[in-house]
């Protein structure tokens, strides 16, 4: 061999030589790196997966085949994610796809092939939750990421009941004190108002001195009752008129009363009596809407809770026949339920006014002519 030839030779020996180093140091340093990012997804709590821009499994970590265990055994590098998920499909491994298989399946591809990052929840058939977000690489593929929130699920659902239990439990106490107020004050309305028509009649120094100690006694208990039931009382408070006088109208005011306690009815037929007024009195709702279709009445005083059709009701019987053609006439509430949910209730329904029982003359006729003036 030439000395040409032989250092041809020695050239393409020693090239080959450390061309096969160059790539075994490369590989070796590859594999290296590779098992660097395992080891460190390896340790992340979340699960995570790497695909291909096919959709082909990649890599994946320890956390991310426990979260999938049922169907980790199919996971290998060139599987399609795609194939996992219509296995896990047909074991029944996610139950909001059960009885809409392809449906479930074609949502859930579509947000694979076009990853944007949008979180979404996902139920497995254990009871679990998971949290998916998923992302397209520089590459085309995607990185994904699984994060379990079955306990922040659980968490929420707790927070929500208790929400929903507090939420009854302030209606049932609404509901308590409106009770309580009907029957505490609807009583002590009748006291109150037979005494004030009694104070009214001619009546002897003795007998006048025991109609002030029973007003006296009512009053008392009326301020207790308010105490005890701690009402946002509105409607009391507006109903405190310094002044009263006979209403002013000039024929006799024709007057049509709804009240199912008879007590209670013949305490708004003495005081507007004495004031010259006629009055109609009747026991429901429904009886009220009957009897102002039939009569010409200058006013309506309307109780709520009421049997066969309660006030509320009626008025919004009466105002739709007003609606119709039917002359308007002011509606005057008089109620125990006085807090400021039944006073909304009342003007949404269509009452001009409303007050509080136990009611007391001068706040009546105060009513009764700030509607008849209006």
């Amino acid at each position: 061999m030439s000395k040409d030839g032989l250092r041809g030779w020695l050239a393409r020996n020693i090239g080959r030589r450390l061309g096969g180093r160059a790539l075994a140091a490369a590989e070796a340093e590859a594999r290296r790196a590779e098992a660097r990012l395992r080891e460190a997804i390896d340790v992340l709590p979340e699960g995570v997966v790497f695909l291909d821009a096919e959709g082909r499994y990649v890599l994946w970590n320890r956390r991310y085949a426990e979260i999938y265990h049922r169907t980790a055994d199919l996971f290998r590098p060139g599987a399609k994610l795609a194939d996992t998920l219509r296995v896990g499909v047909a074991r029944g491994d996610y139950p909001d796809a059960v009885g809409r298989e392809d449906e479930w399946l074609a949502a859930r591809l579509e947000k694979l092939q076009a990853p944007t990052g949008e979180r979404q929840e996902q139920r497995l058939a254990d009871g679990r939750w998971l949290m998916i977000e998923e992302r397209r690489t520089a590459d085309g593929g995607v990185i994904g990421l699984r994060v379990d929130i079955t306990q922040l699920k659980r968490q929420a659902a707790d927070l929500e009941d208790a929400l929903h239990r507090a939420e009854a439990a302030s209606r049932a106490k609404s509901e308590f004190l409106a009770d309580m107020s009907h029957e505490l004050r609807t009583p002590l309305n009748g006291v109150m108002g037979l005494a004030q028509a009694l104070e009214r009649q001619g009546l002897s120094d003795d007998q006048r001195a025991i109609v002030a100690e029973m007003l006296n006694s009512a009053r008392a208990l009326d301020d207790l009752v308010n105490n005890l039931l701690d009402y946002g009382d509105a409607a009391r408070e507006a109903d405190a008129a310094p002044t009263a006088g006979p209403v002013a109208h000039a024929a006799p005011l024709r007057v049509l009363a709804a009240d199912d306690n008879p007590t209670n009815r013949r305490v708004i037929e003495l005081m507007l009596g004495a004031a010259g007024a006629e009055v109609v009195s009747v026991e429901d709702g429904a009886q009220a809407v009957q009897a102002w279709r039939g009569g010409a009445f200058d006013l309506v005083l309307m109780d709520l809770r009421m049997p066969i059709m309660d006030g509320l009701d009626a008025i919004r019987a009466i105002r739709r026949a007003e609606g119709a053609g039917l002359p308007r006439a002011p509606i005057i509430v008089i109620s125990a339920n006085t807090s400021p949910g039944d006073l909304e209730a009342s003007k949404a329904a269509g009452a001009d006014r409303h007050i509080a029982k136990p009611v007391r003359a001068e706040a009546l006729f105060e009513a009764i002519s700030e509607v008849l003036e209006s």
